[in-house]
């Protein structure tokens, strides 16, 4: 094949614009001096007579805002207003009609697609007036719905356009969100969040048409215009992750139906990474509706408060780190009675001349306790001990800055409080030891705490992982980890692994409740007094855990902590941050990988989709599983599938529990001898019932012996060794 002669081509384009542009310039030169319109021969005296130049700003579309797997959380809806032309000496072209003149027809058109009462329109279009509209119902309308009508050529319908935002996730992390409403010049501006302090990349350039109309704004076709294009906003990523935000709103309006709250909060956090996965409060706001906002501050990174015994960790992991701390050594974990030196610092006393004492929680005493109890049961008698006698305040303080605490985080722009200090007096460095009389945040307790979960090194949180061009979604800015210090050494995070296991695993653990049966978890958890006008005289408390899974390797933190009067049994009833937890687990794949060692070796392993075996027969549904041959189990007497684990859409490998249950209220308990930690998950997930596992491996004991009936309420203890 020759090769085109691209010369004549480009002569050719060249000649056709040419004459293009020759026939607009004669038409606009016989319109603006002749007075005539070109095409048509249509005298136009009477409208360029009358012509004025009208000046439109085209607004640009604001950058959406997606969740970390491309969701909406936030864009913009270009909407359209009706305006009706109504008075008869709106002048057209020619013959052409430009006012409503068929009011009956165009109102039964009208009514049909707008779902608007026939009446309601008519009287709209039978006023004495220029122009009309026609209300809420002919207000901010889809593109769609405009194309539609029209598709009908009405006379005197027009259209005018404007730019809303909206929010199709509503109440989802609105404090971080934020949101953006439109000024005085009509354009989308960031308030507050995220759409505050990314507006500059939000915010597009906006466009302008400039043409000739007549008295009455009417176009003149063929009359001079000048179009400039709008560019629209970037796109802006974050690293949410949209299922998980939305459970942890969930277990939120769980906490307040159990307590009476005055907030709640939490999040979660990629432990290498810094990549925050989720992050809110209660109470909140629709960023749609902008209803019943009471507060505008996003409290994990803008409240400080004190923290309570989750500070604990960083008294252990220091006391560790600077090799003072003998897992041999016990203490006295009754009271730590104490005065100060001439440097203010605590000094144990046992004479009757003290400034105070600090006793544990509920003035519980211990007795002789060695210094991993201390951590396990939270002691703040334990804690005041490795302050002030295995280590110095000082030395505490200056771990504490390592970590990050009373400094600004500086992440994404995000506006946040650094909290106060109070280090004067023995009692503030004696109260520092367990979380009381100074500030934090959870933005800093992110940070510090990814130092503890991983090999000593801390990373920067951060909500933003990449800021696209909207056009053709190229990247302008993408997230790197940052690691902002190793305060600790790998040993040290190692040791304070194995001892925030057994906070939650044993059970006498003060996490005992928070577990779950997807994985194993590592934590702390804390309950500090709020001072109200200066005093902790008044029962109200900040109830919170930390914790990092799966235990055996950290990967994801999570924080979840509330404020209420009287919270009594706080640490017990635990389901809102174990759904949480548990859809992390889930989501993050770590149920697949715990225990899993010693399972039955297969010739081949087949894996397949689970099906939807809900409301079908027992029957039917052991057929259907034959292909993946599955270890099933039915449980209940019904002959009717109500519940089933896995559920339809994930996956099923050779050997595999499934369960299914024919009965929601009794089922015989099975022999779990060998099972591994997978394996209980599943009963536990698909009966509803409560577990409480510990140890690691295959299950070695259980509570209710195989064979016995369990009811609804049961409590099943499963030993792993």
């Amino acid at each position: 094949m020759k090769p085109r002669n691209t010369h004549h081509s480009v002569r050719e384009i060249f000649l056709v614009t040419l004459a293009a542009i020759a026939l607009l310039a004669s038409n606009v030169f016989f319109v603006t001096i002749a007075k005539v319109h070109i095409r048509s021969g249509q005298d136009l005296s009477t409208y360029a007579d009358n012509a004025n130049y009208v000046h439109e700003v085209t607004k640009a579309m604001r950058g959406n805002i997606y969740d970390r797997s491309g969701n909406v959380i936030a864009q913009d809806s270009r909407t359209y207003n009706i305006v009706c032309i109504l008075d008869s000496s709106r002048k057209g072209i020619g013959d052409e009609i430009a006012y409503v003149q068929d009011k009956e027809g165009t109102a039964e058109v009208l009514s049909k697609i707008l779902r608007m009462d026939y009446g309601k329109i008519l009287d709209f279009l039978n006023q004495d007036l220029y122009q009309t509209e026609l209300g809420y119902g002919g207000r901010k309308l889809s593109k769609a719905v405009k194309d539609e009508i029209e598709s009908y050529d009405l006379p005197g319908i027009e259209f005018t356009d404007s730019v809303q935002r909206v929010y199709p996730m509503g109440q989802f992390a609105s404090n971080l969100i934020g949101y953006a409403q439109s000024d005085e010049s009509g354009s989308t501006v960031g308030q507050m969040g995220i759409e505050l302090f990314m507006n500059d990349y939000l915010s597009g350039t906006d466009g302008s048409r400039t043409y000739q109309a007549d008295e009455h704004g009417y176009v003149l076709p063929g009359m001079k215009e000048t179009t400039v294009s709008a560019i629209n906003g970037d796109n802006v990523y974050l690293t949410l992750d949209g299922p998980i935000q939305e459970t942890l709103e969930d277990s939120f309006r769980l906490t307040n139906s159990t307590f009476d709250t005055q907030r709640v909060w939490g999040g979660a956090m990629e432990i290498a990474t810094g990549k925050v996965i989720a992050w809110g409060q209660t109470p909140s706001f629709d960023p749609n509706t902008l209803e019943d906002i009471t507060d505008y501050t996003n409290t994990g990174a803008q409240m400080p408060y004190e923290p309570g015994s989750t500070m604990k960790s960083f008294v252990w992991a220091a006391t560790i780190n600077e090799n003072k701390y003998d897992e041999s050594l016990t203490t006295d974990g009754n009271e730590f009675c104490f005065i100060g030196d001439e440097n203010n610092n605590p000094v144990r006393s046992y004479s009757d001349n003290v400034y105070g004492c600090i006793y544990n929680a509920g003035e519980k005493k211990y007795g002789a306790v060695d210094l991993d109890h201390g951590m396990i049961y939270s002691l703040n008698t334990v804690a005041a001990t490795l302050e002030n006698e295995l280590i110095t305040p000082d030395i505490y303080l200056d771990y504490l800055k390592k970590f990050g605490f009373w400094q600004p985080v500086d992440t994404d722009g995000l506006p946040e409080s650094t909290g106060i200090l109070n280090f004067t007096w023995a009692y503030d460095k004696m109260n520092l030891s367990f979380g009381q009389g100074s500030t934090v945040t959870m933005l800093q307790l992110f940070q510090a705490y990814s130092a503890i979960f991983s090999d000593g090194t801390m990373v920067k949180p951060y909500f933003i992982e990449s800021i696209r061009d909207s056009y053709d979604n190229q990247i302008i800015y993408q997230a790197e980890t940052q690691q902002t210090g190793k305060p600790i050494t790998e040993q040290t995070a190692k040791h304070m692994q194995k001892i925030m296991y057994r906070v939650v695993n044993e059970d006498d653990g003060t996490a005992k409740y928070y577990r779950i049966p997807e994985c194993d978890l590592i934590a702390k958890t804390g309950t500090s007094e709020i001072a109200i006008d200066g005093s902790y005289e008044n029962q109200r408390t900040i109830t919170s855990v930390m914790v990092a899974m799966p235990a055996e390797n950290p990967q994801v933190l999570a924080y979840y902590a509330f404020e209420a009067d009287n919270a009594k049994d706080s640490h017990y009833y635990t389901e809102a941050q174990t759904n949480f937890f548990r859809k992390i687990a889930v989501s993050y794949g770590f149920s697949q990988g715990s225990s899993q060692s010693g399972q039955t070796v297969y010739d081949h392993v087949t894996v397949s989709d689970m099906p939807n075996l809900v409301n079908h027969s027992i029957d039917y549904a052991k057929a259907k599983l034959e292909p993946a041959e599955a270890n099933v189990m039915v449980l209940g007497e019904g002959g009717t599938v109500i519940r089933q684990y896995p559920e339809a859409g994930e996956t099923v490998t050779t050997g595999q529990h499934v369960f299914l249950i024919a009965d929601t209220q009794t089922f015989t308990m099975p022999d779990m001898t060998g099972w591994t930690r997978k394996d209980v998950a599943g009963l536990w997930a698909a009966s509803g019932f409560g577990f409480q596992l510990s140890g690691t491996g295959k299950v070695v004991s259980q509570s209710v012996p195989p064979g016995t009936a369990v009811t609804k309420g049961t409590e099943i203890k499963v030993v792993f060794e």
